[in-house]
C-alpha cells in the first residue's frame, strides 16, 4: 500500500484566506469564477507555489458560464503531481485549496489529490477524511466525475459521493433547499439515503 498522503490539508473560503496567512502555507490552488477579481490575500503570504483555475461552481450547462470540464480536472491532478515533487521529506509541506466558500469546487479538488496520492486507499475512507478537512464539504458532482475516470477509480469516487450526499443531507438538511436553489438537483438524486 502506498504512503499515506501526510502533509498538512487546509479548504477554505474567499473571506478565509486573511486568517491562513500565518499557517506556513507552502502551496496553494485557487478555484475561482472567471469574472472574479485576482485575490489580493496572497501578498501576505510567506514564499508558495500558487495555481490558480477560473470556471464556475456549476454542474449543468448554462448561458455566460464556463463549466468544470476534464480539462479543469486534468490541471488540478498536474497540481498534484507537482505538489508531491516538491514536498520536502525534512520539512513541512501545507497545501491549501480553496474556491469561493469552501465548499463544492475546492472540496472536490482536494478529493481528487487526496484520492491521487493515495490510489489505493478506499473512496469511502476519502471522503472520511475529507469532512474532518472540511465538515461542510459538498464536492462538485462533475469534477468528481472526471477525477474518477482520470485516477482510472472505476466509478468508485463517484458512488461514495453518492452516499456522502446523503450523509451532508442527514446532518445538514439545509443543504437541501441550497442546492435546489442553485440548480443543483441532480446532486440531490445523487444522494444515497439510509
Amino acid at each position: 500500500m502506498d504512503v499515506i498522503f501526510t502533509p498538512e490539508l487546509t479548504v477554505c473560503g474567499i473571506e478565509e484566506l486573511p486568517g491562513q496567512s500565518t499557517r506556513n502555507v507552502t502551496h496553494v490552488l485557487s478555484l475561482i469564477d472567471p469574472e472574479y477579481p485576482e485575490l489580493d490575500a496572497f501578498q501576505t503570504y510567506g514564499k508558495h507555489h500558487r495555481t490558480t483555475l477560473r470556471f464556475h461552481d456549476i454542474i449543468a450547462e448554462a448561458p455566460g458560464r464556463v463549466m468544470p470540464h476534464p480539462d479543469h480536472v486534468a490541471e488540478i491532478l498536474r497540481f498534484g503531481l507537482d505538489f508531491q515533487s516538491r514536498q520536502d521529506a525534512n520539512g513541512s509541506s501545507h497545501l491549501l485549496v480553496h474556491c469561493h466558500m469552501g465548499v463544492s469546487r475546492s472540496t472536490a479538488a482536494m478529493l481528487s489529490l487526496m484520492a491521487q496520492a493515495n490510489p489505493d486507499e478506499s473512496a469511502e475512507d476519502l471522503f472520511a477524511r475529507l469532512i474532518v478537512i472540511r465538515p461542510q464539504a459538498w464536492p462538485n458532482s462533475q469534477m468528481i466525475r472526471f477525477a474518477d475516470e482520470q485516477l482510472g477509480r472505476k466509478g468508485d469516487l463517484t458512488a461514495a459521493l453518492g452516499r456522502h450526499y446523503g450523509r451532508q443531507i442527514k446532518s445538514r438538511p439545509q443543504f437541501t433547499e441550497w442546492m435546489t436553489t442553485l440548480g443543483r438537483q441532480a446532486e440531490l438524486q445523487m444522494a444515497v439515503l439510509n
